[in-house]
Formats: structure tokens, C-alpha cells, sequence
């Protein structure tokens, strides 16, 4: 599908908005903390990531009065040799914290501990880490993907009564089907490597915590049930290869999706098109689900895109559903700006999906960044509220309209 100009709609400025500078770092992105309203965190690097240093940059909110957003200031800093790319906030533990760096390693950090380093290292990445997911329903786990085309998953095996730590519960189906991250794990155990480009972005979804989605840069979105028996290849100590239950083709490479809370099955995919995408999967998964071993396909304008939000001048970099309202959607974009849309408003056309580019979809713009604009992350706890981070070396709090 051909896309129009972008810029078409600028939509209304978002409003006020708080700044915080991280001098020398560009921000890669940027997360609420899910048990404190008032903190939230941004993985950051040097020279844009190309080379250098990475910096945790935990953040506490300053109420400045009715009016306007909340002020930030830097309340902890955790220095990392290489730079940091995604982080994602422990969903069982208030002060941990997981990194991705770019030397292929995933780090966790205590941010209440005085010592200013990780407290678990893991390396089972070749190439830079881009992507952490942290499982919302299983709430000790979680993914990580890579440019090195894998996405790494394990799970630590509890452990019986009366047994040594270290020492797992045995057997089972259970045991052979789940692969996940765990913090107490000290290496992976298998690693998803259907994929043939880099991994941009992994997502375990809110309402199963065995279906894991991915964005890659081959222009797919896949998802993965870690329930199903489609194991493709296994070396004994490593691990497998999973087949994915469903393929989409999306356009262009896929840097960013995203899960919808509030409707089962639906995502949002950004991508270098330029254009927001919505997909509804629960007829491709019902397909596959009938075809066991044949992965379910469905592109652009077929009857799993929902919807298209153009507008971006460039690259979408991130997407997120706000999780306070189940129509509304935020990007992020090379452009500079980021945006926020009703994926419900769009113009509906003869056949295919409700496509959005003016007034009515496109709400809000805020483009007070002057570089990149690659992190975006909606407060858990206060409606509206966004926070985004930019390689322009700044974190900034705007309020959606």
C-alpha cells in the first residue's frame, strides 16, 4: 500500500510539558516503574550507541503544583561499559531492574542497594541486546531479543519441598514447553531462533503468559505459543528452535509492537514505512490452531490490520497502548515528534482497515525533541501522562490530550 506524504494532519500540540537533560547520553528508552507512581527509569548511551558507555538513570517525580506535568530529577545512576538499549522494570520485585547492552549482555539491578552494580549478569546474546520484555503474568520471568536473531527464554524450575536450593521440581510437560527467562538462572537454556533478521522488539502478551510476540527486521511480526509441540530442532544442552503459530507480513522492518490490554489478541506494530499499524490475530490463530504445524500468514490491508495511522515522516521507533484506554495508541518516531491516536477514528474505507491521517485520529503532537525520538512509556498511575526520551539527551513528561 502506497502511503501518503507524512505530516498529513499534525493534529494539536500535546501541551505542557517537564524536560530532564541526561548530558552526554542519548536516551534508547524509557519505563514506569509498576509499583511506584512517582519513578520510573531511562537506559541510556553514549555517542547514540555506536560506541562508548551505557548509563541507568533512575528518575523520581517533583510535584511543581496543579498546573502541568510533574518536574524529574535524577535520584540513582548505574554506569555500564558498553550502552543500554532497553530496560525493563521487575514485575515480582519493587527495586530491580534489567538492562540490555550492546556487548550482547543482560544485567539486573537492585536500585536500593548503595553499591552501584548489577547483582545477576547473564551473556547469551552475540550481538546487542534491543529488546527486554518482563512477563506480567508469570511475573518471574522474562525475554530478551537481539540483532543476532535469536530471542532468549527460560524459566527457573521451582523447587520442592524439602529440597536443596538449586535443586528443581522434575518432570512433566510443563517442564518441556515453557522456555523463559528467570533472574536465579546462570545461563540460558533455549533460544528461539526462527527468525532471519535482527529482533528489534519482544512482547509477552497481557492476557496469556505463554504467547510471546516479536518484531523483526525481516518485516514480520511472529508469535510464538511456548504451549504448542512445534519444536523444530534441538541441540542436546542448547535448546530448540520454535515454529511461530502465526506470521504477519507488515511492511518495511518492524522496530516496535506493542499488546493491547483491554482487547485479547490485538497489537500495534511501528515499522520503517512510517505508518502505526493494528492487528486484530485471533482468526490467524484460529487458523493455525486448526492447522498444527502451519503457521497462519496475513499482511497489510488483509483481514488481520485493523487499522493504519499515517502521519510519521519517518521510521516509527516505538508504539504503546495506553493502559487506561483500550482505543487509544502513542508513537515515537525518527521524525522527532511523538504522537498519540484513536485507533477507533479513522476513515473506514470500501475494504480493508479504518485508516487514520488527520484530526480525528492523530490527538495529540509533541515535538519539542530535536533528535530521535526512540523511548516512550505511558504512566501506569496517572492517566495521560507520557514520558519520552530522544537522542537529543533528554527525558521529557508531556501530558496527552
Amino acid at each position: 500500500m502506497a502511503l501518503p506524504p507524512g505530516g498529513a494532519g499534525r493534529g494539536p500540540p500535546a501541551g505542557p510539558f517537564t524536560r530532564l537533560p541526561t548530558p552526554g547520553l542519548a536516551g534508547y528508552n524509557v519505563a514506569w516503574s509498576p509499583f511506584y507512581p512517582d519513578k520510573l527509569a531511562v537506559a541510556g548511551a553514549a555517542n547514540y550507541g555506536l560506541v562508548g558507555n551505557g548509563k541507568l538513570n533512575v528518575i523520581g517525580l517533583v510535584q511543581q503544583g496543579a498546573a502541568g506535568p510533574p518536574g524529574m530529577r535524577i535520584e540513582r545512576g548505574f554506569d555500564t561499559q558498553d550502552g543500554l538499549y532497553d530496560l525493563a522494570w521487575s514485575e515480582a520485585h519493587e527495586n530491580q531492574v534489567a538492562t540490555a547492552s550492546g556487548d550482547g549482555s543482560i544485567k539486573l539491578w537492585d536500585i536500593s542497594l548503595a553499591e552501584p552494580h548489577p547483582i545477576r549478569h547473564w551473556h547469551e546474546h552475540a550481538r546487542e541486546v534491543f529488546s527486554l520484555d518482563w512477563n506480567n503474568v508469570r511475573k518471574d520471568v522474562f525475554a530478551s531479543s537481539s540483532w543476532d536473531a535469536s530471542v532468549r527464554v527460560m524459566e527457573m524450575e521451582e523447587e520442592m519441598e524439602g529440597e536443596t536450593e538449586g535443586e528443581a521440581e522434575g518432570g512433566g510437560e510443563e517442564e518441556n514447553i515453557r522456555h523463559q527467562w528467570h533472574p536465579e538462572r546462570p545461563s540460558c537454556m533455549t533460544a528461539i531462533t526462527s527468525h532471519t533478521a535482527c529482533v528489534y522488539g519482544c512482547a509477552w502478551s497481557p492476557h496469556s503468559a505463554d504467547l510471546l510476540a516479536t518484531a523483526c527486521g525481516d518485516g514480520h511480526l511472529r508469535l510464538f505459543d511456548l504451549r504448542s509441540s512445534t519444536m523444530t530442532s534441538a541441540t542436546p544442552g542448547v535448546g530448540a528452535s520454535q515454529a511461530p503459530v502465526a506470521t504477519v507480513p507488515v511492511g518495511g522492518e518492524v522496530l516496535s509492537l506493542d499488546w493491547n490490554k483491554y482487547r485479547p489478541m490485538t497489537l500495534a506494530t511501528g515499522s520503517t514505512d512510517r505508518a502505526v499499524k493494528v492487528w486484530d490475530l485471533r482468526a490467524l490463530v484460529a487458523a493455525s490452531a486448526s492447522s498444527p504445524g502451519q503457521p497462519a500468514a496475513g499482511g497489510a490491508m488483509g483481514p488481520a490490520n485493523t487499522a493504519i495511522m499515517m502521519g510519521h515522516e519517518y521510521a516509527v521507533r516505538k508504539v504503546a497502548w495506553s493502559p487506561h484506554r483500550p482505543n487509544v495508541l502513542a508513537s515515537a518516531s525518527y521524525d522527532m515528534s511523538a504522537r498519540v491516536w484513536d485507533v477507533d477514528a479513522g476513515e473506514k474505507m470500501a475494504a480493508g482497515p479504518l485508516v487514520g491521517a488527520g484530526p480525528r485520529s492523530l490527538t495529540a503532537v509533541h515535538d519539542a525533541h530535536t533528535e530521535f525520538v526512540v523511548g516512550l512509556a505511558w504512566s501506569l498511575f496517572q492517566e495521560g501522562l507520557v514520558a519520552t526520551c530522544a537522542w537529543d539527551c533528554e527525558a521529557h513528561l508531556w501530558a496527552a490530550r
